[in-house]
């Protein structure tokens, strides 16, 4: 009778354990909720300095009736960016450049080239942007996309610089700082 006992308490035990385990079956599932967020960061980058001098220098030999020389081009400035797009809303960004204010007698130019470095829909630069005081693109159609971080990645700014003889006379003897201003603005 005990070995019955026994015998019959380890068989409930049994029915019980299987009992609990039928409640599985070959396959269960989940949920991930994966979460990615809106991005929209720029940078100008630089292997010196993002802020430079663009000097116009008298011809050599000097000469009375020449005209100055414009600067060199500045091509040491990289626009760099990152941009995830909402999931509703905004079908691309683009990049507008504006000055803080005009130089006189003075037509400031920057041209983006293409970025060839980091992935997703990068940006399309515009033709070369004579700067003034009000935003205009630069670069467009920039969807999820980043560019890479730094000098040597993204988009090279290359400045130009003239004093143009239609706006000769406005020239004036000095140094006048001018902010450029780089804005990621939805479409």
């Amino acid at each position: 009778m005990e070995n019955f006992k026994k015998f019959a308490l380890v068989a409930v035990l049994a029915v019980c354990g299987f009992g609990a385990s039928a409640q599985d079956t070959q396959t269960d599932n989940h949920t991930i909720t994966v979460v990615v967020p809106s991005v929209a960061l720029l940078d100008l980058e630089s292997s010196s300095s993002k802020n430079f001098s663009a000097t116009f220098v008298q011809p050599t030999p000097l000469e009375a009736g020449q005209k100055l020389n414009a600067p060199a081009d500045n091509s040491a400035v990289w626009l760099n960016y990152s941009s995830i797009l909402p999931a509703s809303g905004v079908l691309s960004r683009r990049v507008d450049v504006k000055l803080s204010a005009l130089v006189p007698g003075v037509t400031m130019t920057v041209v983006a080239g293409a970025a060839t470095t980091g992935a997703g829909t990068k940006g399309t630069p515009t033709s070369a942007v004579t700067l003034t005081a009000t935003d205009q693109p630069v670069i467009n159609s920039i969807g999820s996309a980043y560019t890479a971080t730094g000098a040597s990645n993204g988009h090279q700014l290359t400045y130009s610089f003239s004093a143009v003889d239609a706006n000769y006379s406005a020239l004036k003897a000095g140094s006048t700082a001018v902010t450029v201003t780089y804005t990621l603005v939805d479409n």
